[in-house]
């Protein structure tokens, strides 16, 4: 008897922990996706599909489409990213859960400011910002998209043309993050990518050497995570400052490097950047031919992007019109419905009008009838 609960045990115990390193492998794999979204964004988005199609939570299943979105961006596939955020917003409005709508509206922020809607970013910001005053102060959530949120203004100010105003935000989004002491992996992603934005603020108000510094912070945290297009476009960045400084042959030799670290990155506004480098180094340097070859190169991936861009551009303008749409027809019902009420409450006013004007008249008739009796007595 006891031999026979002993198996009984053990395979209870066995199939428990079969269930846990499910799910650990689950937690692992979403791990290995984030790590994976700029250094390898395919291979991202085949774990991210694999994980949904037996993903049965809600918020797991949002977290998974935001993950391919960022994916689709760090490919510059707008289009595909756009779609992962449209369907992640399907599954966020089932949701009351503060945590998950702020990560979604600073997603849906970055996607808008990728493709240049910065208005349209910045209201998303806004409204995220509505979220992001619930969370618990100084918890790893506040710090990390608080400092998301600065960055991405930072990004769309520098876009705009104003460095100045840019930096003040990109610093305030480092002290952010500097804030968080677990996940170091996420956070040292974005402090790469806004020391590369600083780098190129830096560049903008004509102080190289403190733009080769921002580089090679870029660099330094792109180099701790292993993430090889984070460290080729810092290493674009540093080949742009020796440009700038008139030394061609020291850009060339960092751009050839960036060019192999961002293979497999497969980003276009990466690859667009390097080539376009790359042709301005060799023209300065008299030579024409591979000036042609490179010039060629950055048009055609420049036109790649553009289409990648405007297709995605037609998707959100869409999106924008239904909503518009959605909008105006709530206006419109509500409208109706006011002015049916409005018609109602008239109605009702104007039948008690009539009712105390008849009763007034019955009265003043009958007043009559007896004053009129009176007289003829």
């Amino acid at each position: 008897m006891k031999f026979l609960i002993h198996i009984v045990l053990m395979i209870l115990l066995l199939f428990q922990t079969t269930l846990a390193g499910q799910k650990i492998s689950d937690d692992s794999l979403m791990k290995i996706a984030n790590l994976e979204i700029y250094n390898n964004p395919d291979n991202a988005i085949n774990i991210g599909k694999k994980l949904l199609r037996k993903e049965r939570d809600l918020n797991k299943s949002i977290k998974i489409y935001l993950i391919l979105s960022t994916a689709g961006i760090a490919k510059r596939n707008f289009d595909e990213s756009l779609q992962y955020i449209l369907k992640a917003r399907e599954l966020v409005q089932k949701t009351n859960d503060p945590k998950i709508q702020t990560s979604f509206l600073i997603a849906a922020a970055v996607q808008y400011q990728q493709m240049e809607l910065f208005s349209k970013s910045l209201e998303t910001l806004d409204e995220a910002d509505e979220y992001l005053v619930k969370l618990p102060e100084d918890s790893y959530l506040k710090n990390f998209e608080t400092a998301r949120s600065f960055a991405l203004r930072g990004m769309i100010y520098k876009s705009q043309s104003n460095p100045e105003i840019a930096l003040q935000e990109f610093l305030i989004a480092i002290r952010n993050f500097e804030k968080i002491k677990e996940k170091k992996e996420k956070t040292y992603f974005n402090q790469s990518i806004i020391y590369y934005n600083i780098g190129h603020c830096y560049l903008n108000l004509n102080q190289p050497d403190n733009a080769g510094t921002a580089f090679m912070k870029s660099m330094n945290l792109a180099g701790m995570i292993k993430a090889k297009s984070l460290e080729a476009f810092a290493l674009k960045g540093l080949a742009e400052m020796n440009k700038q400084k008139h030394q061609n042959q020291e850009a060339l030799k960092l751009l050839i490097k960036a060019e192999n670290l961002g293979k497999e990155a497969g980003d276009l506004s990466l690859n667009e950047g390097i080539y376009k480098e790359m042709a301005d180094n060799y023209l300065a340097m008299g030579n024409p031919n591979l000036y042609q070859v490179y010039s060629r190169k950055y048009f055609e991936t420049k036109f790649k992007r553009e289409q990648s861009e405007l297709s995605s551009i037609n998707h959100a303008i869409d999106v924008h019109n239904m909503e518009t749409q959605k909008k105006s027809k709530k206006l419109a019902t509500r409208y109706n419905y006011f002015m049916a009420g409005m018609i109602i409450l008239g109605l009702f006013i104007l039948s008690i009008f009539f009712y105390f004007v008849m009763k007034i008249r019955k009265q003043n008739k009958k007043y009559h009838d007896e004053i009129k009796q009176l007289i003829r007595d």
